[in-house]
């Protein structure tokens, strides 16, 4: 098959496998299938770059941040929803449309639809392709987040079959529960506020200039609504949802059209628990009049179309004694106050305790132990206290305060002016130590091959580990003894087992990471804010670990590249003793203090100066990194996206969607010997 049909065809066959994984919600391939789809897409434009269009699903993640969002103006207002609470409300509504269409005692048809709990979006496509992507801002005009847009699968970059000319989708993107919980989890992971519920998470995601984390975070979206200029499209609601469907837009399947106001109660009040098995969260339902002319008529006010309300789900709440306040301590060091309850049954589960967030607000809200408090879930998933019952607080209670010092080590806790977070700076706190240990021995760090996470419990367990310096006074027969047992048995033939010649490699291991560049080291002492590149310019800069721990942060922020966050959290590590102590130990173990990088004046003058790369593909002849290092070493820069300033792409095996970049741009590409040839050269 020729390139053109060939890719045609992929094209295909990856939005229709996109469509029904996001948005129908039944996979007909297994993501490795898929893969393989979208991999073959992508080689086969990167050969032919004159063929790649901008819907092509190879195009949905842009490659680096945007400086900013432009405001936009809308094809037509986005107006809020008018609320109701009660049935009384909804009936009330229903009497105003009846009485605006001169229907009498007749019913008005409406269609009933659950109302998503995320962002309102606005997407213009123009004969059927995706060119813009938009919030609703106030109404008229909302910021350009097509970047943003583009890398959620459920939003096709082009339509099938759709309406010709300029049109306007509206819908709603969310989070779903389980991407939800895994965003979570890896920010308090990484020692970073979490998010309160899945729609502030959906609009803080929407909100961020880095697209590719906007992709990783995983989005979803719904659409329901059609605005064009001439009043094209179906004469009812629903049937415009049937045709938005075969559109391949996404459409919340759960709609129903109804014959009246009762058949609207009946809805609401079957989703008012069914909602809870739901993946997505909503907060109510949205009613609107099912016929198109007569929505016309009806009009809006300044606010609300006349014809649309939304019923709210009353919250779910309950009432439970605090028993405790306790504090967590995170990988980070991060010490967060949480709630111990008296266990109580909301939404479908007991709930014996809920997370109190930081200690701002737990003061603001004046929780005390021993209060009668209210509880909720918060989108229905996270249990939080919302606030105390002041008139059953008991005589005596006193008011609860942050503690100096963590939980976990009794280190003193301090806070950056701009946050709201506690955290323990010792790096050998035990809360702390199991994930630092995984840290320091990965590939990016010390790089201790076999140093994993079961190997990691054993040591910690049974005493052998206490901070990362008696990695290095473990014995290849203490190793070899050690019985590890997996973590998560996949059969029964999984099962404790000694370790043997695998303890003796990770001996070996251990040994030959002593002599790793210092650079390796303070990444791998986990300190916050401190990445590869920055443990790369400190330690290039101040030659040895000591020099860099005795900077003054003035110093410090005189490395390029180093600001006062960074400059903030090495000066809070080096002033706690027992980082310090951890780091003379290291030493006298033997492991290496001193930088093995060109200092920065021979970087400055490298044959490489002033030059960017990137790296795409597989390089069979080397690292990622000893490519890096090499550059890096002659005075060059390594980015990871492609832009006109890009001076050489190295182009290796299986070379993705940048030599295609590289090519609309006129950036020069090399092969791995023209690369080796330009180091040798160099």
């Amino acid at each position: 098959m020729d390139p053109v049909s060939r890719i045609s065809r992929l094209r295909e066959q990856v939005r229709h496998h996109e469509e029904c994984y996001y948005v129908l919600n039944a996979p007909e391939v297994s993501d490795a299938e898929f893969d393989a789809l979208l991999h073959e897409l992508e080689a086969l434009e990167a050969l032919h770059p004159d063929l790649v269009t901008p819907d092509s699903p190879t195009q949905r993640v842009a490659g680096r941040p945007t400086e900013g969002f432009p405001t936009v103006e809308h094809l037509a207002p986005m107006l809020s929803l008018d609320n109701a609470y009660t049935e009384e409300e909804l009936r009330a509504f229903d009497e105003r449309v009846r009485k605006g269409a001169a229907a009498g005692e007749a019913p008005v048809g409406y269609v009933a639809e659950l109302k998503i709990d995320g962002l309102s979006i606005a997407l213009t496509y123009e004969d059927g392709r995706l060119v813009r992507g938009a919030t609703r801002g106030d109404g008229r005009r909302g910021e350009d987040v097509t970047a943003n847009v583009r890398t959620i699968r459920a939003i096709p970059l082009s339509l099938r079959g759709g309406p010709p000319g300029r049109v306007e989708v509206r819908g709603e993107v969310y989070l779903s529960r389980t991407a939800f919980a895994r965003s979570n989890a890896e920010r308090e992971e990484a020692g970073e506020p979490l998010f309160a519920n899945p729609r502030n998470a959906a609009a803080g995601t929407m909100r961020n200039l880095d697209p590719a984390l906007v992709a990783r975070r995983g989005l979803s979206a719904f659409t329901y609504q059609l605005v064009t200029t001439d009043g094209r499209g179906p004469d009812g609601h629903a049937d415009l949802l049937t045709a938005m469907r075969s559109w391949s837009l996404p459409v919340e399947p759960h709609y129903r059209p109804c014959a009246g106001i009762d058949d609207v109660i009946a809805f609401c009040q079957q989703w008012a628990d069914g909602r809870r098995d739901m993946e997505f969260d909503t907060d109510g339902v949205v009613i609107k009049v099912d016929d198109l002319a007569l929505r016309a008529r009806l009009g809006t006010t300044a606010k609300f179309p006349r014809w649309a309300t939304a019923f709210k789900f009353p919250a779910q709440q309950a009432h439970t004694k605090l028993r405790a306040i306790r504090v967590n301590v995170g990988r980070t060091g991060a010490n967060t106050p949480y709630a111990v309850l008296e266990p109580v049954l909301l939404a479908g589960s007991t709930i014996s305790m809920a997370t109190l967030h930081n200690a701002e607000d737990l003061a603001r809200k004046d929780l005390r132990e021993g209060d009668t408090v209210v509880i909720e879930k918060a989108g229905d998933v996270i249990p939080r206290v919302v606030a105390p019952v002041l008139s059953l607080r008991p005589a005596g209670s006193r008011s609860w305060v942050m503690p100096t010092e963590c939980a976990a080590c009794r280190s003193a806790l301090h806070r950056d002016e701009e946050e709201v977070v506690w955290r323990c700076d010792n790096s050998s706190c035990p809360a702390r130590l199991r994930r630092g240990l995984e840290h320091f021995a990965s590939r990016s760090a010390m790089n201790i091959e076999g140093l994993g996470e079961a190997l990691v419990d054993q040591l910690i367990e049974q005493g052998l580990v206490r901070d990362f310096g008696d990695l290095y006074h473990l014995t290849a027969e203490q190793l070899e003894a050690l019985v590890v047992a997996p973590r998560e048995p996949r059969s029964e033939r999984a099962v404790p087992r000694r370790l043997g010649k695998v303890g003796r490699h990770v001996a070996e291991q251990i040994a030959r990471s002593r002599e790793n560049d210092a650079a390796r080291l303070l990444y791998g002492l986990g300190i916050r804010h401190v990445g590869e590149k920055a443990a790369s310019s400190l330690t290039r800069h101040f030659r040895t670990v000591d020099a860099l721990l005795d900077a003054a942060p003035e110093a410090l922020q005189g490395v390029p590249e180093i600001g006062p966050v960074v400059a903030s959290a090495v000066h809070a590590f080096a002033a706690e003793p027992r980082n310090r102590a951890l780091v003379t130990k290291l030493a006298e173990a033997g492991v290496n203090m001193a930088s093995r990088q060109p200092p920065p004046e021979l970087v400055a003058a490298g044959p490489f100066a002033g030059k960017t790369f990137v790296l795409t593909g597989t390089l069979p002849g080397m690292t990622r990194e000893a490519a890096t290092a090499a550059i890096e070493r002659l005075g060059g820069k390594v980015s990871g996206s492609i832009s006109r300033k890009t001076s050489y792409l190295v182009v290796g095996e299986d070379a993705g969607s940048k030599l295609a970049k590289a090519t609309q741009l006129g950036v020069a590409t090399v092969t791995e010997d023209q690369f080796r040839a330009l180091i040798m050269n160099g």
